[in-house]
């Protein structure tokens, strides 16, 4: 039987890779996001309507949300995994010159939309058995200066994660979380306002994670055996590494 994930964020990077991988071994896709055109472009790429089905709605809209799900066809509407994969960062700012709106911005997409599809889509999972993958960061284990709400965020996503697995105990469903490190998309762009002079700077001589890097890695959690769970994945390009710890000293 054809099995169906649905990947938010789906119009690019680690989202619309995750569904190319995903249809690729068979399974049908549900792409959400905000832009139509790339959505529509990305399921004529997979081979339109029999593989994939765009829902196009904005991640911070809970009553967005609860429609969109409602309003998927019969052919879509079983649906077998949840990859939570629209997220953002906004800014490198140290917090005392941030701007309040990215903060919140960043709050509302990476937390309260994670929350509000994952609780819309909780009975279907449970239903199906199926599995829950969320995509944090390394920064929700390692901090980093102009990470602060960022990183606030994704620690939620990963303790989200955790806790999901202890209510969950006895359904059948499974819960990851995935903590990508250095990885090469549009993230970088937007966080810095399209800034590709930092962009190149960021992932010059690097080999950076790529977006396909990280679709295997979900792709890898979700073929395993129904009785294994990974709980969380950290994955480092390995040209990054931990530095040693900051120590600022006064001027003698």
């Amino acid at each position: 039987m054809t099995k169906t994930a649905l990947i938010t964020g789906a119009t690019s990077g680690f989202g619309a890779a995750t569904a190319r991988r995903f249809v690729a071994e068979g399974w049908k896709v549900i792409v959400t996001g905000r832009r139509a055109e790339r959505l529509d472009a990305l399921v004529t790429e997979l081979g339109g309507a029999k593989s994939a089905y765009a829902l196009c709605f904005d991640i911070q809209d809970s009553d967005a949300i609860t429609a969109a799900i409602n309003s998927l066809p019969p052919a879509f509407a079983e649906i077998d995994l949840l990859v939570n994969n629209a997220g953002l960062a906004l800014g490198t700012s140290p917090a005392q010159k941030s701007d309040i709106d990215d903060w919140m911005t960043m709050i509302d997409t990476n937390t309260k939309g994670l929350v509000a599809i994952t609780r819309i889509m909780l009975d279907k999972l449970i239903a199906n058995k199926g599995a829950i993958i969320n995509l944090a960061s390394i920064a929700a284990n390692w901090p980093y200066p102009g990470g602060n709400v960022y990183g606030a965020t994704k620690a939620f996503v990963q303790q989200f994660s955790f806790g999901l697995r202890c209510d969950l105990a006895g359904t059948g469903v499974r819960v990851t979380s995935i903590e990508p490190g250095l990885s090469e998309s549009e993230f970088t762009l937007v966080r810095t306002g399209g800034n590709k002079e930092a962009y190149d700077k960021l992932y010059g001589g690097a080999d950076p994670l790529q977006p396909e890097d990280i679709a295997e890695s979900i792709f890898w959690v979700a073929s395993l055996p129904g009785h294994m769970n990974i709980n969380a994945l950290e994955v480092m390009p390995v040209s990054q590494c931990w530095s040693p710890f900051a120590i600022h000293r006064k001027e003698s």
